[in-house]
């Protein structure tokens, strides 16, 4: 079985992925560490480079963990996350929140809901904590 982890490279993704390898470690189960854009801008700040990808892989790694991590550019973020949940046969799904005024979710939508709304496995959503900082 398998944790999905909608990871991005930021504090949110930070939260994510502390929270998604502590629940992998206890229910011994594999981890796939997500990050994915749709490169429709010139940088996208939550999209990891190469090196940041190896220190996370490497992190997780030395916890004792299965580690595959799914990184590239797709047409659908949200879509992405949800195909790669049902691929893996995941238990669970890890996601960082934001908050987002009532404008913003109207003009933007977000990734993280429409994780929460479509995945087939229960969705832990975690918020920003310090002490959950895995690397």
């Amino acid at each position: 079985m398998t944790v999905v982890v909608a990871w991005s490279a930021d504090e949110y993704g930070a939260a994510a992925l502390a929270h998604g390898a502590a629940q992998a470690g206890q229910r011994r189960e594999d981890l796939v560490v997500v990050n994915v854009t749709r490169g429709d801008a010139l940088v996208d700040k939550r999209y990891a480079a190469d090196d940041e990808i190896a220190r996370v892989t490497t992190a997780l790694e030395a916890l004792g963990l299965d580690v595959r991590v799914v990184h590239g550019v797709v047409d659908d973020v949200s879509g992405a996350v949800v195909e790669e949940i049902q691929r893996s046969s995941a238990t669970l799904v890890v996601v960082g929140i934001r908050h987002r005024s009532p404008v913003g979710k109207m003009l933007l939508g977000s990734v993280a809901q429409r994780i929460i709304l479509d995945a087939p496995c229960p969705v832990l959503a975690v918020k920003p904590d310090d002490a959950a900082d895995l690397v």
